[in-house]
């Protein structure tokens, strides 16, 4: 039988703990002074990318339309004519939209 080494008498600290606790204590410290504020920056730069690039495309849409506006307009002689391919279009493009939605699965969390 293997004995094993007590600690000394009067002594009741358990210094593997407190090694540990210690060690866990530094680990997150420096965690919390690099790691966080590095990924808080980067989801401010990724959600200001994903903005400017959601705001670019609005601004691209907006100045079509005011420059197509004239087409859109009753009294325009091919107005209608537009009008209606473009809601043709659009309906499509929205029934498609809609089935593949209904056919879409859950992607399993890996």
């Amino acid at each position: 039988m293997v004995q094993t080494a007590s600690p000394p008498p009067g002594s009741d600290r358990d210094w593997t703990s407190e090694t540990a606790d210690r060690i866990e204590a530094v680990v997150t410290a420096v965690r919390e002074k690099t790691t966080v504020p590095v990924q808080k920056i980067g989801s401010a730069l990724v959600y200001g990318l994903v903005a400017g690039v959601l705001g670019a495309m609005a601004l691209i849409v907006l100045l079509i339309g005011l420059f197509r506006l004239d087409v859109y307009l009753p009294f325009h002689p091919e107005g209608r004519r537009v009008w209606v391919s473009d809601m043709f279009l659009g309906a499509i493009f929205a029934v498609l939209g809609g089935l593949l939605w209904r056919r879409r699965t859950a992607q399993p969390k890996g």
